[in-house]
């Protein structure tokens, strides 16, 4: 398949005071330990056009994506708006909190310039060059970090050599669908998509965690100016921590590991890629309507009686939760159980229904990429790439779009049946969204998987 491409990028190192990303705790950065991206690639096939724009990111919510379409309004781009534009983030935990830091707001609108400039630079001039296609495959890195325990209850992260550990809760995915720009000097454009979470670092150092290091190994391989986009896929309830061994796996050698590992995954099949069939590029998009988290009477009165037993624990400001770890929230100590009390409570009390923006960038007959919201556990993604996707080649990139509107500010996906068995992820806290939006998701899916 022929296809027309053009690529920007620009860093986005925070240049304020900001907490970083992905904790319970504030962690005001303090050094840049990798520069952090937005990326920008247009492609162009058919007479058709679409574009992705990546952030170095925990997340794409609704300030940062507003911040976005402001820009590309004023930017009045030819041929690229927000109706042909899917935006999504790394969901490095190493890069500035745009949620509740006060200076959210300043990151977003610097980031958000910053994006439209690559943006401006990828579609300023297209290159002839041909998709390729095909699958790599890497397990080393990943495990379902939800655990069915001795006692009957499922516990996230419970700590490795835990002998209560019975098995994982659910399953992985380590296959990594690619698509790739090929021309006379090599390859262009490299995208990816991993199913891992990007949380190996920890620290106040500003990096782009595994999918830097990636990048950074493949891209001088490839040809010059060349660009890899690392999608990650949904990976909720994944991570690279092995229980098995006590290996120190939150170091800065820990992403260098893996997304050198990675790389070297790719560069095996890279040179087996196969030419994409069919004619052209269509983008189309579906909103999918969802609910806020069905939260009962009796959870109500829980936690209402949790916040009353502990009435010196403060758990209201940031610098509270300095200490609490997922050890804490695995033992259930004090803090942690009134520190999620209060938070279902919060919950408890929102009103605004939570809206999903699916989009989906077809490529002739047999390659997709498919976005999902936040963070969807990997039997989602499995889903749209196995079933619903199954006779095309389908690239899952979770983090997309604006996580459900204002009010949202991401959270975990769930599979209906993970609720009730325990582990964080389903917590009201962590996830603010009904029980039953996995499946309004992939309903949408198939409906917008059959549009022409």
């Amino acid at each position: 398949m022929k296809i027309k491409y053009g690529l920007g990028r620009k860093c986005i190192n925070p240049e304020v005071p900001i907490s970083l990303a992905g904790y319970f705790n504030k962690r005001m950065w303090d050094k840049v330990l990798d520069d952090i991206e937005v990326r920008a690639v247009v492609l162009k096939s058919g007479g058709e056009f679409a574009a992705i724009l990546q952030f170095d990111l925990l997340c794409i919510n609704h300030r940062l994506y507003k911040a976005v379409e402001r820009e590309v309004k004023r930017a009045k781009l030819k041929n690229i708006s927000m109706k042909n534009l899917l935006v999504c983030a790394t969901h490095a935990h190493t890069a500035p909190d745009v949620n509740g830091d006060p200076n959210s707001e300043v990151f977003c609108k610097f980031a958000a310039a910053r994006a439209i400039e690559a943006l401006e630079d990828a579609a300023e001039e297209l290159y002839p060059g041909e998709l390729l296609g095909g699958m790599a495959e890497d397990s080393r890195f990943i495990f379902n970090r939800r655990y069915w325990m001795k006692n009957g209850s499922v516990v996230t992260n419970p700590g490795k050599l835990n002998p209560d550990i019975v098995r994982p809760e659910g399953e992985i995915d380590p296959q990594i669908p690619m698509l790739a720009v090929n021309t006379d000097d090599g390859l262009a454009l490299l995208i990816t998509s991993i199913v891992n979470h990007t949380d190996t670092i920890g620290g106040c150092g500003v990096s782009a965690d595994w999918p830097g290091f990636m990048r950074r190994a493949l891209e001088p391989e490839m040809a010059p100016g060349a660009m890899v986009l690392p999608l990650i896929g949904a990976s909720g309830n994944i991570n690279h921590f092995d229980v098995t061994t006590d290996m120190n796996q939150t170091t800065y050698a820990e992403p260098e590991r893996i997304g050198k590992g990675y790389a070297e995954s790719i560069r095996k099949v890279w040179g087996s890629l196969q030419p994409v069939a069919g004619k052209g590029l269509t983008y189309t998009a579906k909103k999918v309507k969802s609910y806020p988290r069905e939260i009962d009477a009796a959870e109500i009165a829980e936690a209402e009686a949790i916040m009353a037993k502990y009435p010196d624990i403060d758990v209201s400001s940031p610098e509270s939760v300095q200490d609490l770890t997922s050890e804490d929230l695995a033992k259930g100590t004090p803090f942690a159980l009134k520190y999620f009390a209060n938070a279902l409570l919060k919950q408890a009390a929102k009103k605004e229904k939570p809206e999903f923006l699916l989009s989906c960038i077809k490529f002739g007959d047999s390659a997709v990429i498919a976005s999902l919201p936040s963070e969807p556990f990997v039997e989602i993604g499995l889903t749209l790439r196995r079933s619903i996707f199954n006779d095309r080649l389908c690239l899952v990139t979770s983090h997309g779009n604006y996580n459900g509107g204002k009010g949202y500010g991401g959270g975990y996906i769930p599979n209906s049946w993970n609720y009730g068995r325990g582990g964080y992820e389903p917590t009201p806290r962590s996830s603010g969204y009904s029980i039953h939006t996995a499946d309004l998701l992939l309903s949408g899916w198939r409906k917008l998987s059959r549009k022409k």
